[in-house]
């Protein structure tokens, strides 16, 4: 009878997955229990709706709670065999022929109660054996979360740097493209320093490219070397305990050195080269724009913080003082119907900005967070140390050299074509295709937070 007892509390005390004793159980929607980490690789791979190994039951999110009567059975279990180890005769104190029921943490040996109080250990921190092998399952459960963590962080990373390889190429061709265009409609002896304005971009493309790809197989690399060291730590965390407290220091501390260098995703960017007569043959149509109207906006969504989400990914920082999405604007109560203008603005080393035209309804829609129609915007988002430029309508990530100083806008109100300029290095950053927009709009101008209006550049 007590034999089929122990039978079925062993059966319940099993992982379904790894067929061994459960280590930090945890429960799903359906009732099942696995190990923590053996639940985690199982659902890895296989987005929501996931399903309970063992009855198949699906659940809608990857949920998994602590069971906490299991655990503290399973460490009721793994104590019993802990005394059942210590007791026999190879663990008895050979000088003083004692049971060793103290743990010595500096040496990390068993001890009896007079070794103990030896010359040799007694300025050591002991505490009994039971305790240490807690707080050591405690530090190899701690530490296989820790390298969870890592190994999703380097996935996530290698997917990105996939992501941007792609995108990067799409980029320079469409670059190349545009300034084709921008050459073609300056004067016929510019053709040959256009040739090799495209010429340079293409090999820097070229070169981050490569850059790219070696940063990807580096961290394929990483992951293989993180899965490698975290399966090290499952099958440590199911030895028994007299193996735990004295084999797990070395296997620590390789795994925390592994997670100190970890790889990280490129932010590449093409150089803003320039082109002759760029700023030169606007100078004739730049006007003074007075934004006079200014206002903090309070939106359902911050405009720099769901760009910032956009570029850096749902990890960002959310800078925002305010929750709702109030950030500062200023707009022009003239509207452009006809012809072409040209206007500078002094960005004053601003982190966050938006400059560029919009329609009046976009001002007064409060949900134009979402869809951003009727908002031709080039944004700046910071994230930490890095920047990202991106333009609205729709929303498109940009790979150019940040502006600093003075951004140009051009607007063809005949075409509905919107161009910005950096100034400083009278180079090219975007130039929304024609019929972009239909008249009439309104220049707009944000700095974020950071109480700054409109400065335009004299």
């Amino acid at each position: 009878m007590e034999s089929d007892i122990s039978q079925a509390f062993q059966e319940e005390l099993t992982c379904f997955i790894c067929l061994s004793c459960l280590t930090e159980p945890v429960t799903i929607s359906c009732g099942h229990s696995f190990c923590r980490a053996c639940l985690q690789l199982s659902w890895e791979d296989t987005p929501p709706p996931v399903h309970c190994p063992m009855c198949r039951e699906p659940c809608q999110k990857k949920e998994m709670r602590t069971n906490v009567v299991l655990k503290k059975l399973m460490s009721i279990a793994r104590q019993a065999k802990l005394m059942k180890d210590l007791s026999s005769e190879e663990h008895k104190c050979v000088t003083h022929k004692e049971t060793k029921r103290i743990f010595c943490v500096e040496s990390r040996l068993f001890l009896c109660q007079l070794c103990s109080n030896s010359h040799e250990h007694r300025g050591h921190r002991h505490c009994s054996i039971e305790a240490a092998a807690d707080l050591q399952m405690e530090r190899v459960l701690k530490q296989m979360a820790s390298l969870w963590e890592k190994i999703q962080e380097n996935q996530e990373n290698i997917e990105t740097e996939k992501r941007t390889a792609s995108l990067w190429m799409e980029y320079v061709t469409l670059r190349e493209e545009m300034i084709r265009t921008e050459y073609r409609e300056l004067h016929p002896f510019l053709c040959k320093e256009g040739e090799k304005h495209i010429e340079c971009m293409r090999k820097e493309g070229q070169c981050v490219l490569e850059k790219l790809r070696k940063s990807e197989a580096m961290m394929v690399q990483k992951s293989k070397e993180l899965r490698d060291m975290y399966q090290e730590l499952m099958a440590m965390s199911q030895e028994p305990y007299v193996v735990l407290l004295q084999g797990l220091d070395d296997m620590v501390r390789r795994s925390e050195s592994m997670q100190l260098s970890m790889p990280q995703a490129l932010r590449p960017e093409l150089k803003a080269l320039p082109i002759t007569g760029l700023t030169e043959r606007v100078k004739h149509i730049q006007v003074h724009i007075f934004l006079e109207n200014v206002s903090p906006f309070h939106y359902k969504m911050n405009l720099f913080n769901v760009l910032r989400k956009f570029s850096f990914g749902p990890h960002s920082k959310d800078t925002s003082m305010i929750s709702v999405g109030c950030y500062l604007a200023s707009w022009g109560s003239l509207n452009f119907f006809s012809g072409k203008y040209y206007w500078e603005v002094d960005l004053q080393d601003s982190a966050d900005w938006a400059v560029g035209v919009c329609k009046d309804s976009w001002l007064r829609n409060t949900n134009q967070m979402i869809d951003y129609e009727g908002a031709f915007l080039l944004v700046c988002v910071k994230e930490g140390n890095h920047y990202s430029l991106l333009t609205t309508s729709p929303v498109f990530r940009h790979y150019i050299e940040r502006p600093l100083g003075k951004i140009g806008v051009l607007i063809d109100c005949e075409v509905g074509c919107l161009s910005f300029l950096n100034v400083a290095k009278s180079s090219l950053i975007y130039r929304y295709p024609t019929g972009t927009f239909q008249n009439p709009v309104l220049p707009f101008f944000s700095s974020g937070l950071e109480g700054r209006t409109f400065n335009p550049a004299h």
